[in-house]
């Protein structure tokens, strides 16, 4: 029996899908990987007569749902990675809207996926995006965390991998949806979880932490410059209560030269106060390992990323593979008896300008990708 953090996700567990605000704004992701789409907007959005009902088609040819309706980054170019993958099963451990898992069924006929996300929304639009482009014979979609790939994969009987994808830009509709207290957009309480059902939320941490925490939060998953001046700021607001309330504090809390450039002041606290909360890259080193030791021969992992902490752990974990952590000087054979397990894919690293010009948030992306090699081949 699957976990209750490992749901199967089957049409009798579908949420009723919502996310379309009082201006006629559908809500989407606010992510490098996601677009607003306006009801009535028809620059490049075409409805799809005779496929599921909510199916829309945008010019570049990509079918999405029209309430999670987005454009998959970088699809070209992920397409070109797995264009010779054999015939089994891929693995989406990102599903989103499943824009680069359409492109991949469609494209290889006899190959079969695995998508994971923990977002219902996400599963829901997915399942129609998939039947609409006539592939859902072949799916097996289930919700949970990345982290929980390798038990999905055991527990549907999945041996090896063919291919695998992880879009590790933020991939749930909440993040547009005020009360879930992710955005500074809006004025709401603190909370920032994607599993509700947990206890740690932004609250906690915000009113909670220490300022040695607190630096080293900001830190760690935001490069942010002005943590120590964040982290005073913080404490000596407190007790904080709401996002706006928040936003103020540290925007106050930052250099005015510095306010004035890079965005929004508050961006990075409230970047790295979400990653806290669902331990975004504390669970990442071991995902990527283990989809690695499932890939067979031959198969390759792609990674999408869209900011420094998260490409740090992918560059980490992929040369960690390529070496098998050898320790012997650069210049002499291996005597440390390491194995590699991968090699690396030359790959266009970002967005072309096309893209940049269609879809500007995907400036941040950047795409790494491994093969997994034979052991034997080694010897």
């Amino acid at each position: 029996m699957i976990p209750d953090a490992l749901q199967v996700f089957s049409i009798s567990q579908r949420p009723t899908v919502s996310g379309s605000l009082p201006d006629g704004t559908v809500v989407s992701s606010n992510s490098a990987r996601y677009h607003r789409a306006h009801s009535g907007d028809t620059s490049g959005w075409q409805l799809l007569s005779g496929r599921l009902p909510g199916t829309v088609r945008h010019d570049t040819g990509v079918i999405m749902n029209a309430v999670f309706a987005h454009l998959p980054v970088m699809l070209e170019q992920i397409a070109d990675v797995f264009s010779d993958m054999n015939d089994g099963f891929f693995l989406d451990a990102t599903l989103g809207g499943a824009g680069h898992s359409t492109a991949i069924l469609t494209a290889h006929p006899k190959v079969s996926l695995l998508g994971i996300d923990q977002d219902d929304m996400a599963l829901e639009s997915a399942e129609q995006v998939l039947a609409a482009a006539g592939c859902s014979g072949r799916v097996a979609l289930r919700r949970a965390r990345f982290d929980a790939a390798a038990l999905i994969a055991a527990k549907e009987g999945i041996g090896a991998l063919s291919g695998a994808l992880f879009d590790l830009g933020v991939s749930s509709p909440q993040f547009d949806v005020a009360e879930r207290g992710f955005s500074y957009r809006f004025d709401a309480p603190l909370d920032m979880r994607m599993d509700r059902s947990q206890t740690l939320s932004a609250d906690v941490i915000v009113n909670t932490y220490d300022e040695d925490a607190l630096t080293s939060m900001l830190r760690r998953n935001a490069d942010e410059r002005h943590a120590y001046r964040i982290a005073k700021a913080i404490i000596a607001a407190r007790p904080i209560n709401s996002t706006v309330r928040l936003s103020d504090v540290v925007s106050s809390a930052i250099p005015a030269p510095a306010r004035r450039r890079g965005g929004h002041p508050a961006k990075r606290t409230f970047q790295a106060i979400r990653i806290e909360v669902n331990a975004e890259l504390e669970i990442l080193p071991g995902a990527l390992r283990n989809v690695i030791s499932l890939l067979a021969p031959g198969a390759r992992l792609a990674v999408l990323s869209y900011h420094s902490g998260e490409d740090r752990i992918v560059k980490s974990v992929m040369r960690s593979a390529e070496t098998g952590d050898c320790d012997c000087p650069p210049n002499l054979p291996c005597g440390c008896g390491a194995v590699r397990s991968v090699v690396r894919i030359r790959a266009p690293r970002d967005a072309s300008r096309a893209e940049l010009a269609l879809n500007p948030r995907s400036s941040s992306a950047r795409l790494r990708v491994v093969e997994k090699i034979a052991i034997e081949s080694q010897e």
